[in-house]
Parts: C-alpha cells; structure tokens; sequence
C-alpha cells in the first residue's frame, strides 16, 4: 500500500527551532524520517511526500534518505505551499491508484495504529480517520486540535477546530480512497476554501466519513517547542522502527 505524506506547509510554531518543520529532529532524526520509517513498519511500499517550503532541502534529504530505507519514496511539490492543506492531499492522491494511508509531517504514529488502518477498508466508507477519545491527554494541545464529533454508529457527523462539541481527536491519520481528493475538490467548487477538514465534512455528511479508535496507542502532533520537548522525551520508547538504529 502507498502512503502520503504532507510536508508542505511553513510550521511557524516550530520556526524557532528549524527552519523546516519535516526537517525538524527529534532525538536527530527528521519528523519527516520517522513517519516514512514507521510507514514501512506498518507495511507501506511506497511513500508520497508532498512538499512546498523548503521544497530543495526536503527534498534533497529525501533523495538520500531513500538509499537506506526499505520503502520506495517519491516527490510531489505544491504550486503554493501557502493554500490550505486539501490542496497537498490531492496533489499527493494524484500520484496513487488506489487506497493509501495519509499522515501528516509533524504527526507521530505508533506504527500500530497505521498497520490498523489499512485493513479497515470497506465499501461502506470513502475514508477512515484514526482518533483518540482521550481528549484531556498532555499530549492533545486544544488550541491546535482538530475535533470530532460522532454519530451513533461511530462515524464523524462533525469535525473542525472550532466544532462546539466533540467526543474525539483528530490523530492525523487515515485510510483513504481517492473519493476524499473528490470531496476536498467538491467543497472548493462550493466555496470552501481547501482544507481536509473541509474535504472531511463533505464526505461526513453524506456518511461516508468513519472512524478507527486508536485505545491506547501512542501517537502526538509535533507543533511546537512544548510538544518538541515531549517528544524528545517520549518517542525513543514508543517508536521503536525510526528509532532502533540510534
């Protein structure tokens, strides 16, 4: 199965630290390295990584990265980095055939919950989004969060960052078929303006929208110096396939 990944964006919270946020170490390895290598873990063999800012540098460590991981990885850059980031999704679903796994560059994922989400595929679905019904963890910054609210069959009725009620987290993670670049296209020709979440709802209110609950596996959004320090701590002992060569 493909992945994409989305590396596109400028990631101002974490400019105070790197200049790139897919380049940003954790522990000296690249946020980018970790989710390409915990990919392959969870059985990816090819992985789309959608670049904008700083394109040259990403993609310049991408190409030697390649040489020392177990897992095909191709390049596809954004005209402007700056429009929301359904954009980068459906630059990145034009590169893949059929279902893939989409994860996002400052996302870090228990190789579990990816290995989980690419067998949960039915034709009842266009797209599955891991969440996390521990919304009060340390590790969930609420400012920053994408929220979920769902019906009673589990799938996303609603999801944003400014939703007024919720029963999940957006983990960053999904099983999705190339309906969802559909979707994202649909609500710009509707006057959204290009984001996921946009793209998310669309399909959400024509319940195509489900949900894969994580439990306890570890995941954390990497967006700012707080959560750096954390993950500098935490990752070594949950992400064993990106970090067993240090």
């Amino acid at each position: 199965m493909d992945a994409v990944i989305i590396a596109a964006g400028y990631g101002s919270r974490l400019a105070s630290l790197s200049p790139s946020k897919p380049l940003t170490p954790v522990c000296g390895v690249p946020l980018i390295e970790i989710g390409i290598r915990q990919a392959a873990a969870a059985g990816v063999t090819r992985v789309v990584v959608v670049t904008g800012h700083r394109a040259d540098a990403v993609e310049g460590f991408l190409a030697g990265l390649s040489q020392n991981v177990a897992v095909e990885i191709e390049t596809v850059r954004v005209d402007d980095w700056s429009k929301p980031n359904g954009f980068s999704v459906m630059a990145g679903a034009s590169r893949c055939e059929g279902d893939y796994l989409l994860m996002m560059a400052d996302h870090m994922f228990d190789s579990a919950i990816l290995a989980a989400l690419r067998s949960v595929g039915s034709e009842t679905r266009d797209v599955t989004l891991a969440i996390d019904r521990q919304t009060e963890s340390p590790l969930v910054d609420p400012d920053d969060a994408t929220w979920v609210k769902l019906d009673a069959n589990g799938f996303i009725s609603a999801i944003g960052k400014t939703i007024p009620a919720w029963d999940a987290v957006d983990c960053g993670a999904f099983l999705a078929t190339q309906r969802l670049a559909e979707a994202i296209a649909s609500a710009i020709a509707a006057g959204k303006s290009g984001s996921l979440s946009d793209g998310m709802q669309w399909l959400a209110d024509r319940g195509r929208a489900a949900t894969y609950d994580i439990g306890g596996a570890w995941w954390m959004d990497v967006d700012d110096p707080r959560a750096h320090d954390l993950a500098e701590q935490l990752a070594p002992r949950h992400l064993t396939a990106a970090f067993a060569a240090i």
